[in-house]
């Protein structure tokens, strides 16, 4: 019987489904700004290619911190395309990356009232998300997740970033659960299923339609427990 449940956050209690919107325009932006004359498409397919080999590469890494990720990928963008961001450009694009993609992620329809049904039969609930302080922070408080949450942890305050078990071992001790009374739920198959799984917990993977989650590398070998197209189903 589960006594608690730890969520991702992206993906899983608020929606990505603004972000390639959000995003686009901004490295339309860098763009004309590193590379005058680059064609969109061809800016598009470079920070495509960067965002895979990055990802590759930080798959490696117990412990990093996401304003890193999304850097490096931008930079990586440019050097695909002969160009190099200087001091200034990477400085604009990393506070202006911070603040659009912090105001586009939404709660998804069903998020506070599935919260407060959990919450109503006694379960412990947390956030256990890959994201840096600046971003996580400032969404609970926005979208009032606290009135449920028991506690919410980022992969910064952790010094550990999921799938690797230290972060989940300090989620665990913080909320005086065996991981066997843990459900897991999350849209990563390899973040959150497999880290999850390999700790003893049970996994639910939800699923978004149109949509693959971001920052996978391939190396997801655990099959979820149940898998769920919204919160409510929980």
């Amino acid at each position: 019987m589960f006594k608690g449940i730890f969520f991702d956050l992206g993906g899983t209690l608020v929606s990505y489904e603004n972000v390639n919107r959000t995003h686009a325009p901004l490295l339309l932006e860098a763009g004309a700004r590193v590379a005058p004359g680059r064609p969109p498409q061809a800016i598009k397919e470079a920070y495509g290619q960067a965002v895979q080999e990055v990802t590759a590469h930080y798959a490696e890494k117990d412990y990093y911190l996401h304003r890193d990720f999304f850097l490096d990928s931008f930079a990586r963008c440019f050097e695909l395309l002969e160009a190099r961001a200087d001091a200034a450009t990477l400085s604009w694009y990393q506070q202006e990356h911070l603040a659009r993609l912090r105001d586009c992620l939404v709660l998804k329809p069903d998020c506070h009232a599935t919260l407060a049904a959990l919450k109503a039969r006694g379960l412990y609930l947390s956030v256990v998300s890959n994201i840096d302080d600046d971003m996580l922070e400032p969404i609970i408080a926005r979208e009032a997740l606290h009135t449920w949450l028991d506690h919410w942890t980022s992969s910064e305050a952790a010094r550990s970033c999921k799938p690797h078990a230290r972060f989940f071992e300090i989620c665990l001790e913080k909320s005086g659960l065996a991981a066997h009374e843990v459900l897991f739920v999350g849209d990563s198959p390899e973040h959150d299923i497999d880290g999850a799984a390999r700790m003893g917990m049970k996994t639910a993977l939800i699923v978004n339609p149109g949509s693959e989650p971001p920052l996978q590398s391939g190396r997801a070998r655990h099959a979820p427990d149940y898998v769920v197209e919204d919160l409510a189903a929980l």
